[in-house]
């Protein structure tokens, strides 16, 4: 292959449309011409790349023009942030998490080139300078092989990938020497600079008595958005006048510095320098460490890891409105109301840069300890309310997770805490479809635990749980040593999961009456030690292996389960458990009960986004829509159930219990309409977006 035939270009006349209407970039100060050229060259290239320094405003600019383009694309837009990921090995599951792919089998790459065979997506890959090498190969393989797709990349470099367009960039636009008042006022740099002046100092605008100074201030700064808003919080207590002045004495770089990007990334790095400076000797402490999050931070665990070596715990709330203040802290409100808060990626990493060492150590051991707590705490697998809660908390703090993930597995000693970590996960992770990445993090602890005890039991457990989902062979040794361990051990509590995965194993091995046998054993085991959360989950396993075996004994599993999820109010497991007994009841021949189970959790999952459980649900209530003689609507509910199977790239004949009734349906529909028929309704179907899809299985308007 050549290196021309390493992307496939699409013909001009099957592009998406060029025409988009002229946007308002009223709002966005000073990149109507960039907005335009993105607008114009996007719908002729596979990938545009857009380069710049740090802070000069690639990331905006991205999330503005994708934006506008939203409409443009039929399958979406899709964004993913590579900031929070350090990892290459987890660059596919970053991207196949932001376009909905559950990563089922052991190839994520080819799932997501699976789901975007024919999809007309624009994918945005935001900060892959620190994955560049990874971010090319996957862009490379994508754009070969999926002709619709269309990427937008922003990097301080560009990718080196065939047929990649590039647009650098550039800073604001600043004041000429002998600029008028006017002048200087249209100049971008001065416009930006006024806008954040003015919710400083309300009111403030460039006339004849500050414009001077406005415009030496700009050309100090380069014209990049990031200095600018750093500085102009400072007219808080400082005049126009004298904040030039300030920045004419820091920002006194030398001559050879030359134009372009070394010069503004030195102008850049110097106004942190000059900010950092202005801090007071906590808000530069509290900078610093604040920098280990990506993710962004709550007050609480503010509260909890950053205090210490000269920073105490009732100073971190004063710190932190400080650091809001001078515009080192953005502020986001969260789903319940709570406060998070967040660095500009630039910032972040000068807040690296500049930890001591010795504040590192203390602060790591702090950082490891509160996020093995919080992943104990907010387990997504316990029969206790707040499993939603939980779950989303997960999701916030994942980038925080992996950074506590990485320090463990960077030391030896600490790999034990990291697996336990990676071991709580293990529900997270199965709900979210993120099982690539689960057993990523569990095969690097169990690469450093060797020691036969039960945290590296439990990570055998989850590993070869997630390999058995994949349908990978590894799963079988994972299985094999955790039983080991357990039997070794006389460990009850490891060897009651032991024995649950191997009825999962031998369901997957074409043996459904030792699977279940091998369940309900481990069931039983679970019910000896009275644990209530290991109870549920084989109860829901038991219920949906017995359910085409012994409906009766499955329904009687399932009504358990549910009625112990309500009891403890664990609304996460109640919806499973309702799917479950619906499986239940459907294989009693009882369609009416099978379909009030799963519009009540086609209802919950819709809430929750679980595409996952959606796409099971659309599939049993098209078999009961067959049932009821409905055989149009049941096409339809296939066809909107199919293009969720493409999604998670799956099918329904995966889970052995769904084949027969699958088949049943789809032949029932074509004899009672009519192949010609039958395929329309289908069709229709899959053309359907996902909350429409819902709305129709709920018949809602």
């Amino acid at each position: 292959m050549t290196a021309h035939d390493t992307i496939r270009d699409v013909p001009a006349a099957e592009q998406p449309a060029a025409d988009w209407s002229q946007p308002d970039t009223s709002a966005f100060v000073g990149r109507r011409h960039e907005i335009s050229e993105v607008r114009r060259i996007l719908p002729k290239t596979r990938l545009l790349t857009l380069t710049g320094a740090g802070g000069v405003g690639k990331t905006r600019l991205a999330r503005r023009v994708s934006e506008l383009a939203r409409q443009k694309y039929r399958d979406g837009v899709r964004l993913v942030e590579l900031a929070t990921i350090d990892d290459e090995d987890l660059l596919a599951s970053a991207v196949a998490a932001a376009l909905g792919v559950r990563d089922t089998g052991p190839d994520v790459v080819a799932q997501l080139v699976e789901r975007l065979a024919d999809k007309r997506v624009l994918l945005v890959l935001d900060n892959c300078e620190h994955l560049l090498d990874a971010c090319a190969r996957l862009v490379q393989r994508l754009l070969r092989d999926t002709p619709w797709l269309r990427i937008l990349a922003t990097s301080r470099q560009s990718l080196g990938v065939y047929g990649e367009r590039v647009l650098c960039v550039p800073s604001l636009s600043v004041p000429e020497p002998g600029d008028t008042t006017r002048d200087i006022a249209r100049r971008d740099a001065v416009r930006l600079f006024a806008e954040r002046a003015a919710t400083i100092r309300p009111g403030f605008a460039v006339d004849a008595a500050n414009a001077r100074a406005v415009a030496r201030l700009a050309r100090r700064l380069d014209g990049i958005p990031l200095a600018i808003e750093l500085a102009a919080v400072r007219l808080r207590t400082a005049s126009v006048e004298d904040l030039a002045n300030e920045l004419d004495k820091c920002l006194d770089l030398p001559a050879e510095t030359g134009p372009g990007t070394l010069a503004r990334h030195q102008t850049l790095r110097k106004t942190m320098d000059w900010s950092f400076g202005l801090c007071s000797s906590g808000e530069r402490r509290l900078w610093e460490r604040l920098s280990m999050f990506p993710g962004g931070v709550d007050l609480e665990t503010a509260e909890t890891v950053c205090p210490g070596q000269g920073l105490a715990r009732e100073d971190v709330l004063d710190l932190m409105a400080g650091l809001v203040d001078k515009s080192i802290l953005c502020t986001a409100e969260q789903h319940d109301g709570g406060v998070r808060y967040r660095m500009l990626e630039p910032i972040r990493a000068y807040g690296r840069e500049r930890l001591p060492s010795t504040d590192a150590q203390a602060l790591r051991a702090r950082y490891i300890d509160h996020y093995r707590r919080l992943t104990g705490r907010v387990r997504v697998d316990r029969m206790e309310p707040g499993q939603i809660d939980h779950h989303r908390t997960l999701n916030a703090e994942l980038p925080n997770v992996r950074v506590a993930l990485d320090l463990c597995f960077d030391r030896p000693g600490d790999a034990p805490a990291g697996l336990e970590i990676a071991s709580a996960l293990w529900a997270h992770w199965l709900l979210a479809g993120a099982l690539s990445e689960g057993r990523h993090w569990l095969k690097r602890g169990l690469a450093l635990v060797s020691r036969p005890n039960a945290t590296r039991a439990m990570g055998l457990w989850a590993s070869g749980l997630f390999a058995l989902y994949q349908g990978d062979p590894a799963a079988g040794a994972d299985l094999r040593e955790c039983l080991a361990l357990a039997r070794q051990s006389r460990d009850e509590a490891v060897l009651a999961f032991a024995t649950q995965m191997s009825g999962i194993a031998a369901l997957a091995e074409g043996d459904p009456q030792g699977g279940l046998a091998l369940v309900e054993e481990a069931l039983t085991r679970h019910r000896a030690r009275d644990d209530v959360h290991a109870v549920g989950v084989t109860l829901y396993f038991a219920t949906l292996f017995a359910a085409h075996l012994s409906p009766d004994r499955a329904a009687a599993y399932g009504e358990e389960l549910v009625t112990m999820c309500e009891q403890r109010d664990a609304a996460l497991f109640r919806a499973y458990a309702l799917y479950a007994l619906g499986i239940a009841r459907w294989e009693q021949g009882d369609w009416r009960r099978a379909e009030a189970k799963m519009r009540e959790v086609t209802a919950f999952w819709s809430a929750v986004d679980d595409r996952w459980g959606l796409l099971q649900c659309l599939e049993v209530l098209a078999w009961t829509a067959g049932a009821r003689g409905r055989h149009e609507r049941a096409a339809w509910l296939l066809g909107a159930a199919h293009d969720l199977w493409r999604a998670v790239t799956a099918s329904p004949s995966r889970p052995r219990f769904q084949v027969k009734s699958h088949q049943e349906c789809v032949e029932r529909a074509r004899r009672a309409l009519g192949a010609q028929a039958y395929t329309a309704a289908f069709r229709k179907g899959a053309r359907l977006r996902l909350s429409r899809a819902v709305a129709y299985a709920l018949e809602e308007p």
